[in-house]
């Protein structure tokens, strides 16, 4: 089983063509959907008692064990606010609202504890570091985070990538936390900190995985020809790159590779139309089908 922890948010998302108020986001909550097309998915989060009933059985329908999401009554859901450029691939964040998530004490299900997967979303790294203590010598554990972290709470960034097997992260992200431009060295300091790898997701320009032992596999993004929403990509490119590793239930470099390219499909998916819509009407032939004509496209 997979255990996803991090935000489940109402989304303000505004682009030069189309403005989206509160909808159904949130870095778990795109991981888990993603996920929940290869293996059993729990999913660990706080909202306010202003999360839409609908949004919830939305999780419920998809299969997801949301028995961790905990609702604080008088609280108000995580809510970011952000605006992309003509080009949809440079993102300004306007507004961060942690509400309920600022002083939450990550509490697990009993049986979520034996999870052998687990997945830390973008997340307070001090919260994502407490949840750990929670689960019983899982067999992988990765994290993500994001510049509002890094900026606030950059050692503890450091801290939680230290405990951790894998690191998913941007390649802006990367920069700013390592404090230099070139990614591979980006990659080198991370995996300094004690993670045997990492994955840096360039957006329409795929991701780059690369391993303690000196690997590296580059990849393309799966090309489209219209892109409505980015948000949400990364997240699922996470969803369909722990999914596929709880599948086979291994992570060796082959597996990982493989990983990868099922990590960009998702985001290939979730890019696709505003918010979670995309993740919610695809099939798990959709996606194997979007795979294999990846596999074409590479051949040479």
């Amino acid at each position: 089983m997979l255990t996803v922890f991090g935000t489940v948010a109402l989304d303000t998302t505004r682009t030069p063509f189309r403005t989206e108020t509160r909808i159904l986001g949130g870095a778990a909550t795109f991981a888990s959907l993603s996920s929940s097309f290869f293996t059993d998915t729990s999913i660990v989060a706080v909202v306010g008692g202003d999360f839409p009933t609908e949004y919830r059985k939305i999780l419920d329908s998809r299969s997801i064990d949301t028995r961790g999401i905990v609702t604080v009554p008088d609280g108000k859901t995580f809510h970011y606010d952000s605006s992309f450029d003509f080009d949809l691939s440079h993102r300004t964040t306007n507004k961060t609202e942690l509400n309920v998530i600022a002083d939450f004490e990550p509490k697990i299900p009993e049986d979520y504890s034996k999870s052998q997967y687990i997945y830390l979303a973008n997340n307070d790294p001090k919260q994502n570091i407490k949840i750990l203590r929670l689960f019983h010598d899982p067999k992988l554990v990765v994290c993500d985070t994001i510049e509002f972290w890094i900026h606030g709470s950059r050692q503890d960034v450091v801290d939680m990538m230290s405990k951790t097997d894998g690191v998913i992260i941007n390649d802006n992200e990367a920069r700013l936390l390592c404090k230099t431009p070139n990614l591979g060295k980006c990659a080198k300091t991370m995996l300094s900190w004690g993670c045997r790898f990492v994955v840096i997701k360039k957006g329409e320009h795929g991701s780059i995985l690369f391993t303690s032992d000196g690997q590296v596999f580059p990849t393309t993004a799966f090309f489209l020809d219209e892109i409505a929403d980015p948000t949400g990509a990364g997240d699922s490119f996470a969803g369909g790159f722990m999914g596929h590793l709880a599948r086979k239930a291994k992570s060796d470099f082959n597996s990982m590779k493989e990983a990868v390219v099922y990590g960009n499909v998702m985001g290939s998916f979730a890019v696709e139309d505003f918010g979670v819509k995309k993740l919610l009407s695809i099939t798990k032939d959709d996606i194997e089908e979007r795979y294999e004509k990846y596999r074409k496209l590479v051949q040479f």
